[in-house]
């Protein structure tokens, strides 16, 4: 299932199905496309031209017709761009019932938290494999340290991006989260940063977003390194 939208949008929901279906040459199609249908909550949308519907249901018919001939591999192209959050985590009970039943899914992803619903990740970058395992795996196996400040102004996301012990920091509400690859210098900087201005900090879990950051910085684009 590519990320666009690639079936027919001025053939209905059913006659998008029906195609697929002969296509793959699917036995008792007629059953199998409403089975499809009932399963993708499209019964009541079967008469409705696919280039109606919205970003969400577009997705949902797409991957109906990518089910219709019961594959053991699904390839799933950032499946949810696009689509608002409710869409989004239906999408993903629909694939983790694929799975419950015996289907690999193989899912590519710019959204970590997303990456945190699969069973197993792999970090890619410019065809290179940089890390791959459960997420508590990667994670760990990472190295960084991560920290919560809070008690700052607008300006000390900046400040403490130019701390020495840190690689990345986010402003996540009232707090700023950051993380280093080196622990002890972390605490450090942010000790001293915390008694000069009035701060608070606590230590707590670095995420995938921190490990997808920390990766890239580390294993940057060689076309840009040949220019």
């Amino acid at each position: 299932m590519t990320q666009r939208f690639s079936l027919y949008e001025d053939m209905t929901v059913g006659e998008n199905l029906d195609f697929a279906a002969r296509v793959h040459g699917v036995p008792e199609r007629r059953r199998r496309v409403d089975d499809a249908l009932e399963r993708m909550g499209l019964g009541a949308r079967r008469g409705q031209l696919a280039g109606e519907l919205s970003g969400g249901w577009k997705q949902r018919l797409a991957l109906a017709a990518t089910i219709l001939h019961k594959p053991r591999l699904l390839l799933l192209d950032e499946p949810t761009a696009g689509v608002d959050p409710q869409a989004r985590r239906e999408f993903w009970d629909r694939i983790h019932g694929f799975a419950a039943e015996g289907m690999t899914v193989l899912v590519s992803t710019h959204y970590m938290d997303e990456a945190e619903r699969c069973h197993a990740i792999a970090y890619i970058a410019y065809g290179k494999l940089l890390a791959t395992g459960t997420v508590a795996d990667v994670v760990r196996d990472a190295g960084l340290a991560a920290a919560a400040v809070s008690g700052g102004d607008a300006e000390l996301v900046r400040r403490i991006k130019d701390l020495p012990g840190v690689e990345t920091a986010t402003a996540m509400g009232a707090e700023v989260h950051v993380a280093g690859g080196d622990a002890a210098a972390l605490k450090a900087d942010l000790d001293r940063l915390a008694a000069a201005e009035n701060l608070r900090w606590r230590a707590e879990e670095p995420n995938l977003e921190d490990v997808f950051i920390h990766l890239m910085a580390r294993n940057p684009d060689p076309t840009e390194a040949r220019r």
